[in-house]
């Protein structure tokens, strides 16, 4: 063991930042570990609220949270840079050159020591190796992709309102992620609507959003009513989605399905299908599964080495696989942190991570939302669906913000965000 036991925290999403701010408060305040989290990025959104970046219908700078400022305030250090490999043996991780958008390198390659490390570097799509998708698709994994999309979205909107003609927009992938963009788009658009009409005279172009999704249903992870339910209401709203729509291949034009037909799109999204970021394969010769996931026991340690966990998206436990979501991941991330410093300090073995289904909740924009929870009756489970399953996902975000920024800070974050919906559009446009 070093001396100050070094404790890295590698991926700021859901699992990493909430674990970097508990270890901060029990053992970085009082001096008992250093706390560094390493991020790519310098700032963490919530992952679930991305279809709102990506449509618009959020603002960037009220909803991220600048990794440094929370670093400074709960006794943790932040490092910018990604991991690209790890030397189990001299226990060390080796970060890749930290480049400016033109290449310039601002930070050469570094090393960092470990006494423990945890991996908490999320998920991307899956493509599957299709045809044409990396070339010609689009995804919104991170604020990066989703703040890409938002302005290819906005740009193509202008253009059809000045050539009078419609957008056609493909989302493939009917899970959470696609759906609720679809919906989020349609919200941007009626959104903008006034605007258009009072400052250019003239009404908004007409959006035409499919939905694309391979299996018999869309949301298959809800019950089979609130999958017919969520279709008919994106049909309401003018969204076409198609089910058994196996993707072939896509091109700079649209989509090809394996029955031949072909979807038109100018925008295309890929949001279907779950794997972990490839730079897990570099991550000293840990096992991984077929879809780059690293292996680990009930207690979180990979299967490999004692010393390294992962939680969230980017891990499988073998016995009892996990859906990737972030009630998995803020649960693990919970556990590691209760159970992490009685580890580090004293050996005790960390117990297995129990998972606590909570149910699920999915809410399209402002037209609907199903929360679907274990039970029998609609509070104590079942399914609930309108305006309180809609104020259920917005709470799940408030309490994630609260987690982080404590109870004071985060009720003022509430009110902020209150306040600007008085003072500033409802929806980006610049």
């Amino acid at each position: 063991m070093l001396s100050r036991p070094e404790i890295l925290i590698v991926g700021g999403g859901v699992a990493g930042l909430s674990l970097a701010t508990r270890l901060g408060k029990s053992m970085g305040k009082p001096g008992k570990a250093r706390i560094t989290l390493i991020d790519k990025s310098f700032s963490h959104v919530w992952k679930p609220m991305l279809h709102c970046f990506a449509s618009g219908t959020l603002s960037n700078e009220n909803d991220k949270v600048n990794f440094i400022t929370q670093a400074s305030g709960h006794h943790f250090e932040f490092w910018p840079g990604e991991v690209a490999s790890i030397d189990r043996e001299n226990r060390e991780v080796i970060l890749s050159p930290l480049l400016e958008a033109d290449g310039t390198v601002v930070l050469e390659s570094r090393r960092m020591k470990y006494d423990t490390i945890v991996i908490a570097i999320g998920s991307c799509a899956n493509d599957f190796g299709t045809p044409g998708v990396k070339e010609h698709c689009m995804s919104i994994d991170n604020l990066v992709e989703a703040n890409a999309f938002n302005e290819k979205f906005r740009m193509e909107l202008l253009r059809a309102f000045a050539n009078t003609s419609e957008l056609d927009i493909a989302i493939v992938g009917g899970g959470a992620t696609g759906v609720q963009l679809a919906a989020e788009l349609h919200k941007a658009l009626e959104i903008v609507g006034p605007y258009n009409l009072h400052a250019f005279g003239k009404a908004p172009p007409k959006l035409h959003v499919t939905l694309l999704q391979s299996g018999a249903r869309i949301l298959p992870a809800f019950p089979e009513s609130v999958s017919a339910a969520a279709q008919k209401e994106l049909e309401h709203i003018g969204v076409t989605v198609q089910t058994n729509a196996r993707v072939a291949g896509a091109d700079a034009h649209g989509f090809i399905l394996k029955d031949g037909s072909y979807i038109p799109a100018k925008l295309r999204v890929w949001a279907a299908g779950v794997k972990a970021p490839e730079v897990t394969t570099a991550y000293g010769d840990l096992t991984i599964n077929r879809t780059g996931q690293i292996l680990v026991n009930p207690n979180l340690s990979s299967i490999d080495d004692e010393r390294i966990f992962a939680l969230g998206d980017c891990s499988f436990i073998q016995d009892d696989p996990l859906p990737a979501t972030a009630q998995v991941a803020g649960q693990q991330a919970k556990h590691l942190a209760r159970y992490l410093p009685a580890w580090i300090e004293h050996g005790r073995k960390v117990p297995g991570c129990v998972f606590h289904n909570k149910g699920a909740i999915v809410a399209l924009g402002k037209y609907n939302g199903w929360a679907a929870l274990p039970g029998g009756t609609v509070w104590g489970g079942g399914i609930s669906h309108g305006f309180s399953a809609r104020l259920a996902h917005l709470m799940l975000y408030r309490q994630h913000q609260m987690e982080l920024f404590g109870y004071y800070r985060g009720l003022m974050s509430c009110y902020s965000d209150w306040v600007e919906t008085f003072v500033r559009p409802s929806v980006r446009l610049d």
